[in-house]
């Protein structure tokens, strides 16, 4: 839109209206400087258009350039002889030319030093610039550094509170800490406001039972030009005992001289409560894992004892009948052999049997191995069919015969199949018509197998089959409420999982997987 004001445009001359312009100056000078000589001589003064046509070429030659200070030069010599003197001989006029020539000829020269100077000064002038525009840039590129090294040096500050990290620069030849952090203050109890204490003071702070090591780990380091690793207690003026984790990491010169050491301190006084608190725990379940095996052989000890009888009895009755046979009037060896090897198999069997009794009543330490679990089935089915005979309950396998080995402890998954098995036999105890007890072993996704222990009881609680694997729930009478909950977290040890589900049409299975990768 318009705005009723006429269109204003700066003009800026172009090369021909320059050139005009110089030339122009020339013309215009040269007339000046006539007009001026004429006047004096009108006014009757000293005639001095000399000196006014020198002025004028000057000008011309400073402000127009070279060519145009020619021309002036050639204006002012015929000005000056055909307006002053015109009756000059040719050699007086030759004069007047030579010296406005000369004059020239210092003019062309003073103005190629004045446009040299000029470049000079323009060059310097741009280098100048560039250099300030260059220290603009470089203290602006240092500023944001130097907040960023501050916004870093305040967030490593932060971590290193939150985290209880400090960190720490010893030089070697002086044993003098030449960088301590500001947890490093919090981390020993020192004042910020007492600076950098010596490191003789600050060994005092380490635990006496402690000091002597830790010393003797950084001479052979520093013998040995090597970064160590050390954990330690440290305890404060006010008695608070610290757990300190130390890494420090070597600096070398040029010439390959060890020159400081650089590390880390991080307070780790709550990962060692939580590791004993841990191992206390672990200790716990251990126990409680234990209890309850003792507490479900002390439930099959009528069953054991029926077990480990029938043996025995077999074996002595087969001694004695490798006694009648060897005392006879012409003793038959070959049957004493054979009753014999007999009473070696049953007392063998026997034997066996208080093994596996013996080793799930151990107290050592989880011993993984590498086993196959249809052989762990197998034994505890053989543990507890007398059980399941009593209460007219059959037991039947299905078991894959392609089961690869698994990376587990023997007894702990002993105690998870005794455990699922008898719960199966105490839930079919009081149904007429005896029950069954169905254990199948397969191949699960994921590189895992699964073992199922399904029962035809009465199934899983109305509103609580979510609850039975917590602790101390149960639905028996006598019962701790242990057993699932143990046997879930045995399985989980193992990188398994444990669950039940309702078992059709009636009953419950309880399924497990285990991997088959050693881990």
């Amino acid at each position: 839109m318009g705005t009723g004001y006429p269109n204003k445009t700066r003009w800026i001359p172009g090369p021909v209206a320059s050139r005009v312009l110089r030339y122009g100056l020339a013309l215009a000078s040269v007339a000046a400087a006539l007009g001026l000589a004429r006047t004096f001589l009108h006014f009757h003064l000293p005639q001095t258009f000399i000196a006014f046509a020198l002025s004028a070429i000057a000008i011309t030659f400073w402000y127009g350039g070279t060519k145009p200070g020619i021309l002036a030069a050639m204006l002012a010599s015929v000005v000056r002889i055909y307006f002053f003197e015109p009756e000059l001989n040719a050699m007086s006029r030759g004069v007047y030319y030579l010296v406005f020539l000369i004059f020239a000829l210092l003019m062309i020269r003073a103005t190629r030093a004045r446009n040299e100077l000029e470049q000079r000064v323009a060059e310097r002038t741009a280098e100048l610039t560039r250099a300030n525009e260059d220290l603009k840039l470089e203290i602006a590129q240092r500023t944001r550094t130097e907040a960023e090294l501050r916004d870093s040096a305040a967030h490593l500050a932060e971590a290193q509170k939150l985290t209880h990290t400090a960190s720490f620069a010893l030089n070697i030849a002086s044993r003098k800490i030449v960088h301590w952090s500001q947890e490093h203050f919090r981390l020993f109890d020192f004042d910020p406001e007492g600076g950098v204490p010596p490191l003789e003071v600050v060994l005092q702070r380490i635990h006496p039972d402690d000091r002597k090591r830790v010393e003797k780990i950084y001479e052979t380091a520093t013998r040995e030009k090597m970064g160590y690793e050390v954990e330690y207690r440290i305890i404060l003026p006010n008695g608070t005992m610290k757990h300190i984790h130390m890494l420090a990491h070597p600096v070398f010169s040029a010439s390959r001289d060890l020159v400081e050491y650089v590390g880390t301190l991080v307070d780790v006084t709550e990962r060692k409560r939580a590791d004993e608190e841990r191992e206390r725990l672990r200790q716990v379940q251990a126990d409680l894992a234990r209890i309850s095996r003792v507490t479900t052989m002390g439930e099959l000890t009528a069953s054991l004892a029926h077990e480990i009888k029938q043996p025995i009895a077999a074996a002595v009755t087969d001694a004695n009948t490798c006694l009648r046979w060897l005392t006879r009037d012409h003793p038959d060896v070959e049957e004493a052999r054979e009753a014999a090897s007999r009473m070696v198999k049953d007392t063998t069997r026997a034997n066996d049997i208080i093994s596996r009794i013996r080793l799930m009543f151990n107290k050592e330490a989880s011993q993984r191995e590498l086993l196959d679990i249809n052989a762990v089935i197998q034994e505890m089915v053989g543990l507890v069919h007398n059980e399941a005979n009593r209460s007219s309950i059959s037991i039947r396998t299905q078991l894959a015969a392609d089961m690869p080995s698994i990376m587990a402890d023997r007894v702990q998954l002993q105690q998870v199949f005794m455990n699922l098995m008898l719960n199966g036999i105490e839930a079919m105890k009081d149904m007429n018509g005896g029950g069954e007890l169905t254990i199948q072993s397969r191949h699960a996704e994921d590189g895992q197998l699964m073992v199922s222990v399904s029962d035809t009881g009465l199934g899983l609680p109305p509103q609580q089959a979510d609850q039975i694997f917590n602790a101390f729930f149960t639905t028996k009478l006598h019962g701790t409420g242990m057993g699932l909950s143990i046997s879930r977290s045995i399985i989980e040890s193992h990188g398994g999982r444990l669950w039940a589900a309702d078992n059709s049409p009636r009953g419950a299975s309880f399924h497990l997987t285990l991997p088959t990768n050693p881990f």
